[in-house]
């Protein structure tokens, strides 16, 4: 069996159990989740209101409005990147990255 480098796209891709599909990467992207939805929490604890604002789509959003349209503007990337093109998936993450940055700021 050949070593897997660490950081290498098979140490990201290699099975971490025989349950569901976890990799690295499906782990990574669970935590990215999960501190994102912490962090908004603790946001709104110490500035309360959420800041909701009027923008581009022609409904009041707050920050968590916001946090939500661009996790799911960004699943939608993905998927469409994955039925288009397939892998490597570096080039929709920079997509999802800019998409999220619009929304916080425009929408």
């Amino acid at each position: 069996m050949q070593e897997v480098v660490l950081f290498s796209a098979e140490w990201w891709q290699e099975p971490l159990g025989s349950w569901m599909a976890w990799t690295r990467a499906t782990i990574a992207f669970f935590l990215f989740i999960v501190t994102a939805i912490a962090t908004m929490g603790v946001w709104e604890y110490f500035s309360p209101g959420g800041g909701p604002r009027h923008g581009i789509l022609g409904l009041d959003t707050t920050r968590g409005d916001r946090l939500f349209i661009s996790l799911l503007g960004s699943a939608f990337i993905f998927l469409a990147w994955l039925g288009l093109m397939g892998t490597p998936l570096w080039a929709p993450l920079g997509i999802a990255i800019l998409y999220m940055i619009a929304v916080f700021r425009w929408a």
